[in-house]
């Protein structure tokens, strides 16, 4: 399988490092191989050869800051834009892992269009360009005859779509919600130690769970987004971010900790989606729901359902090996299936 990667930051570099180190075992256990044959940055250089980049030498160049680092060989192409990357390499499947814009889904969905109407499926880490074109997207794969998947859009890793869509095929969902921003409920386990809101934030950012701006995290909005592709894949009706009642946590205060506390409470910052519509706001959950239980950064969802009753998820939600690892098990559903 020849891969072309936009983005390569935290996430493409862990799908490169997978697709170096476990090269033999993906052989042996799934027939597979992938090459990345092209890589596409903003601001760190593009390169594509049609044989292959070397893995190892990538990361090199991209850990001494850009792409201009990689050795030159015969038949390498630098500095192709994205969209002429797309377009013009031997790539059988985009793999689009550039940072998020809630807004427009730009770049990157002009990147996805431009890879379905290549001929090439589509694999995508990035929320964005289904929060904006969900339906739009899914038509035009189907009418390319081509794959869309995007299983770290929600919950990085951890199977949340794919458990869904096939181990609980044959059940009717009837509602999805869960713990799906490791920010926030991070910060909120910290300040149920006694933290105030500020203090927590502080201690996030400094351990690189909370961005300098976390503003997206912190009042719901990643969260909401993660709900939009759920309600598409769940129900059919991918809803838009201004449809959803969306709140945040930065409102909690100490005292509202130490009440839960006293009534055997915890407080999370829930999303919520029905296929009547979807929330995000923080709750006090008994200590019995088994959401109230996930602390620190870890993620979870629980589907409610007609067959089994209440099935609960937990994982990892973030982190560059675990969406290097969703993009990677994407990867693995197309080869078996195409």
């Amino acid at each position: 399988m020849r891969i072309a990667i936009i983005g390569f930051g935290v996430v493409g570099q862990g799908l490169a490092e997978i697709l170096r180190d476990r090269a033999a075992e993906l052989q042996s256990a799934h027939n597979f191989h992938g090459e990345i044959v092209a890589v596409a940055t903003r601001s760190r250089g593009t390169l594509y050869h049609p044989d292959g980049l070397d893995t190892a030498q990538l990361l090199e160049a991209i850990g001494k800051g850009h792409l201009g680092h990689y050795p030159h060989v015969y038949g390498l192409t630098r500095n192709w834009d994205a969209l002429t990357l797309v377009r013009q390499s031997n790539a059988d499947v985009v793999v689009e892992v550039s940072p998020t814009d809630l807004q427009t889904g730009q770049p990157a969905l002009d990147v996805c269009y431009a890879a379905l109407d290549s001929g090439k499926h589509l694999v995508l880490a990035n929320k964005g360009p289904l929060v904006v074109a969900y339906e739009a997207l899914h038509e035009r794969a189907r009418l390319a005859g081509l794959r869309l998947c995007f299983e770290g859009t929600v919950m990085a890793g951890t199977p949340v779509l794919r458990l869904a869509q096939q181990d609980l095929a044959g059940c009717r969902i009837s509602e999805a919600r869960g713990i799906l921003n490791g920010t926030t409920n991070y910060i909120l386990t910290q300040m149920g130690t006694g933290l105030s809101y500020a203090e927590a934030l502080q201690q996030a950012q400094r351990l690189g769970y909370a961005e300098a701006n976390p503003a997206a995290d912190v009042e719901g909005w990643d969260a909401a987004a993660k709900l939009v592709i759920l309600s598409g894949v769940l129900f059919g009706t991918p809803l838009a971010l201004h449809d959803l009642d969306v709140r945040g946590i930065t409102g909690i205060t100490p005292q509202d900790m130490e009440a839960a506390r006293q009534a055997g409470e915890r407080w999370k910052l829930i999303a919520r989606v029905t296929p009547e519509g979807g929330s995000v706001r923080p709750m006090r959950l008994p200590l019995s729901d088994p959401l109230a239980a996930v602390s620190g950064a870890t993620n979870a969802i629980t589907y409610v359902t007609d067959l089994l009753g209440s099935v609960t998820l937990v994982g990892a939600g973030a982190g560059r090996l675990s969406t290097g690892f969703a993009v990677l098990s994407d990867l693995l559903d197309i080869h078996r299936t195409s």
